[in-house]
């Protein structure tokens, strides 16, 4: 097949990386894949970069614009089927479509637990102009379903795939060697891009009351709130003990040198990448209950979950953890296995392969 995905945001997280390693599983397996978006989203490097056939076109935004470039583009060329993954280039990929004959199907994929709107116009387009929708989580299929009325047959859920070979369990003194972390400091640690809803803030006040002043963090990722969360560990007097490393393309030593992972998210989640890859390293991890987490992380077996934006019981959970060594060792070890049982990348490929191919063989029939 040939399978054309577009995605508008210019932004850069767990929804263009699952683009990138979804495009890449499907060129292994003997597929055509083409990526379009806007010129300056980060997504247009990074795909040359993985050998990815990328198109920039100006969709970034819901302009008449960009349904005519479009629209434009799939008249000279030839796709199966269509993957939407933000409102803005599904709403234009539906709008170039719905005038073009012998469009190609398309497949809408939900990656983030923020609400649908529940009015005419998005029921058209998740129900007439969308061939199928996928979601990263069950919880967010069953809420497409319940709360917005849109037929259970049409949504499948896939979580994200993550290579289980690549993250596995890692010596610590090794990597913390390698890293220039202490060797014997608890070391928390958050892999997530900077944005409000990862709940980053709430992690430093939880770490500013641990007791003692030998606790650090390490915070993985970049964004929008870089400056603010940096101005929030000054003024807590945490500058020693918190360590901003930034965007990463191998985030494993990071992870192998933690001694407890956290995800303290309160919004716009499915069954998010970091906390998955974290799982598979074997790691203890304290997250909130908010989209799907709740499908790897069950409280008190795969995971300490505490309710999102509570600072005080974050604290407690993770000086829980930081004082059980078995209790750490425990849960890492039922994360690592659940993790590994269902989430794999290859189960990602087969499932998307699956909605891809009986998309376009309904869109054939008719």
């Amino acid at each position: 097949m040939h399978i054309l995905h577009t995605e508008a945001s210019c932004g850069w997280g767990g929804q263009e990386l699952r683009i990138l390693s979804e495009s890449q599983g499907m060129i292994a397996r003997g597929h055509s894949i083409t990526l379009i978006c806007p010129r300056e989203a980060r997504i247009h490097d990074e795909a040359q970069a993985r050998g990815i056939t990328v198109h920039a076109l100006p969709i970034g935004r819901k302009k008449s614009g960009g349904v005519v470039a479009l629209r434009s583009w799939l008249k000279r060329n030839r796709c199966d089927v269509i993957n939407t993954h933000s409102s803005t280039d599904s709403w234009l990929a539906a709008l170039a479509c719905s005038s073009l004959r012998g469009a190609p199907p398309i497949v809408r994929t939900r990656h983030i637990s923020a609400p649908t709107p529940r009015n005419a116009a998005t029921r058209w387009l998740y129900t007439r102009a969308t061939r199928h929708i996928v979601t990263t989580g069950e919880t967010l299929r069953r809420t497409l379903i319940a709360d917005n009325g849109y037929p259970a047959d049409k949504i499948t859920s896939i979580p994200t795939g993550i290579d289980t070979l690549g993250f596995t369990p890692g010596d610590r003194d090794s990597a913390r060697a390698a890293l220039g972390l202490p060797g014997d400091a608890p070391v928390v640690g958050i892999v997530a891009t900077l944005r409000s809803w990862k709940g980053h803030r709430y992690l430093i006040d939880a770490v500013a009351a641990l007791a003692g002043e030998r606790t650090l963090l390490l915070i993985v990722g970049d964004g929008p709130q870089r400056d603010a969360l940096a101005a929030q560990s000054a003024a807590l007097g945490l500058e020693s003990r918190v360590r901003f490393a930034g965007n990463l393309h191998d985030v494993r030593p990071w992870l192998h040198g933690m001694d407890v992972f956290a995800l303290p998210s309160y919004a716009n989640e499915g069954v998010p990448q970091a906390l998955l890859q974290a799982m598979l390293c074997g790691l203890p991890c304290v997250t909130t209950d908010v989209g799907s987490i709740g499908e790897i992380a069950q409280n008190g077996t795969t995971a300490l979950v505490v309710p999102a934006q509570d600072a005080s019981q974050l604290a407690a959970a993770l000086a829980r953890l930081l004082g059980d060594a078995a209790l750490r060792q425990r849960l890492g070890e039922a994360a690592r296995a659940h993790c590994a049982s269902g989430f794999g990348l290859e189960t990602m490929l087969d499932k998307m392969e699956a909605v891809f191919r009986n998309v376009v063989a309904a869109a054939r029939a008719h």
